[in-house]
């Protein structure tokens, strides 16, 4: 058996002793020798494989798919620019924290630098440190190498250079030490840090992002964001409610890494407030340098009537934004209404921009709902194959809500072959003709009318209508205001259509509104 088959096949199958259930492959010559062992593997039913032809799209399907399982997730690619195509998604999970591995083909050593067609140096191309195969190494050596790259806690490089012949001339999986255990077994990884300096009586707030741990029980205010997994222990109306003088905390204690409120940015860097950092599996947030400890959160025991503060303004300016909603902008409409539709057990992937802050600042929290979003580097690329692989991973429906410029950005997320795994997803599309969070930013002023449209708004008219129609997926259309949804029938689109020149001076009315009523 020629060294090319045989190591594709050890790492093949040792990638499935060590709990790899899905890998996704980008057809190329150099990767050929994983090919087929990817393909004996997916017959064998030791994994389910995903074939797709664009590498930027096959790596955020494999980030969504490690993102909802919490498993690693190999994506095969072919050598050259193939490889470079995995940047964003890897991007997304090294700031995330997700198992994503670039299983990446390469030319032998002797051909870099030659001049050889589709060879660039591919050792830290995608920013990673890149563990690369020795051909020469054996059994012992190929095996060993795949049990350091799933030990990693974020996406990993497993670079493997190929030499010809690259089809097998027999067929088999290459024999294991021991039936199917990994060749290395890893023990999990944990770590107990000391509980933070915090003043454990002093007006307290939590405010949690994504990544955040588990925050039950505790005996403070909490402003969660969705994509947290905290969001139903928090207040609804919170994100309203950090501005308000009378709720101003003494210490606020960061959970996760928070990237959507402004209101937050502004309290973490207020000097008069104490900040402080829950211990995770990556590094603390701390925008401004304002934190003072990183540790685990001791019992707190606030002063009488500071939860009931916080609870009672909660209602106050819930009950204000339900009223003022009717006449808000049609995005923070169709969040709430969206989140309220969804059958139970459902996963929901929000996307970057305006959808997930609208959900943040409109919906009813539930606690029977998994709410998913990139928010590593809070890029609207590849959310459409984000959530294709969300809803491949997830044990029940899966829906996916973002605006008309992501959508289109990813366009070849929609784009799944015959006989490929296929996902029963609705994805919500709020097709308001361009970018509409850039007219709530500084660039949206008056003063800035003159170049905003164009270089900001980029207005598009593609008919998502026709666009599906072109994928055989089903598309409807729908009022911002969703009835109960049904679980979803295999793909389909669900087109919600807006107008966004109110947007900023809508934006700016329901603040008003919800300020008042608190």
């Amino acid at each position: 058996m020629h060294s090319s088959t045989a190591m594709a096949r050890v790492l093949v199958d040792e990638l499935v002793r060590g709990g790899v259930t899905d890998a996704v492959f980008c057809p190329g010559s150099r990767n050929a020798p994983l090919a087929f062992a990817l393909h004996d593997a997916a017959a064998a039913g030791r994994l389910r494989l995903h074939v797709r032809i664009d590498e930027r799209t096959a790596g955020f399907l494999a980030l969504g798919l490690a993102l909802r399982s919490g498993r690693a997730v190999p994506v095969c690619t072919t050598s050259g620019t193939a490889v470079a195509n995995l940047h964003p998604a890897v991007l997304e999970a090294a700031y995330s924290g997700v198992r994503l591995v670039a299983l990446t083909a390469d030319r032998p050593p002797q051909l870099v630098g030659t001049g050889a067609s589709q060879t660039v140096v591919q050792d830290g191309v995608l920013g990673l440190p890149t563990t690369t195969v020795s051909a020469a190494g054996g059994n012992a050596h190929w095996r060993s190498v795949v049990a350091r790259v799933l030990a990693t806690r974020g996406p990993a490089h497993l670079n493997a250079p190929f030499d010809e012949p690259l089809t097998p001339s027999e067929p088999g999986f290459a024999p294991g030490r021991d039936g199917g255990a990994p060749w290395t077994a890893l023990a999990p990884l944990a770590r107990t840090a000391g509980p933070l300096p915090l003043d454990p009586s002093a007006p307290t707030l939590v405010v949690a992002g994504a990544g955040a741990p588990p925050l039950a029980g505790v005996a403070a205010p909490v402003v969660a964001e969705p994509s947290s997994g905290e969001w139903a222990q928090g207040l609804r109306a919170g994100p309203w409610l950090l501005d308000d003088p009378a709720l101003r905390p003494a210490q606020v204690v960061v959970a996760g890494r928070p990237t959507l409120h402004r209101g937050v940015a502004r309290l973490l860097a207020d000097p008069a407030v104490a900040v402080y950092a829950l211990d995770g599996d990556g590094p603390w947030t701390d925008v401004p340098g304002t934190v003072r400890a990183v540790g685990s959160l001791p019992p707190l025991t606030p002063p009488d009537g500071w939860l009931e503060r916080w609870r009672a303004a909660d209602r106050a300016a819930s009950e204000a934004l339900d009223a003022a909603l009717p006449d808000a902008p049609g995005g923070l409409r169709l969040a709430r209404s969206l989140v309220a539709a969804l059958p139970p057990s459902s996963a929901l992937v929000l996307g970057s921009s305006n959808p997930v802050r609208d959900v943040a600042l409109a919906a009813v929290p539930r606690p029977d709902l998994t709410v998913l979003s990139n928010r590593g580097v809070a890029g609207i690329d590849g959310t459409v194959s984000t959530a294709v692989g969300v809803a491949l991973a997830h044990d029940g429906p899966a829906f996916a809500l973002m605006g008309d410029l992501t959508f289109l950005h990813d366009t070849t997320g929609l784009l799944i072959g015959p006989g490929e795994p296929r996902p029963d997803l609705t994805v919500v599309v709020l097709n308001d003709g361009g970018g509409g969070i850039f007219g709530l930013l500084e660039q949206g002023a008056q003063e800035h009318s003159a170049a905003f449209e164009r270089m900001f708004g980029t207005p598009q008219e593609v008919s998502l209508e026709q666009l599906c129609g072109a994928f055989g997926i089903a598309h409807a259309v729908s009022g911002v205001d969703l009835a109960p949804l049904p679980p979803p029938p295999g793909l389909r689109v669900v087109e919600v259509r807006a107008d966004r020149s109110g947007l900023r001076s809508g934006h700016a009315a329901l603040r008003e509104r919800v300020s008042r009523g608190r």
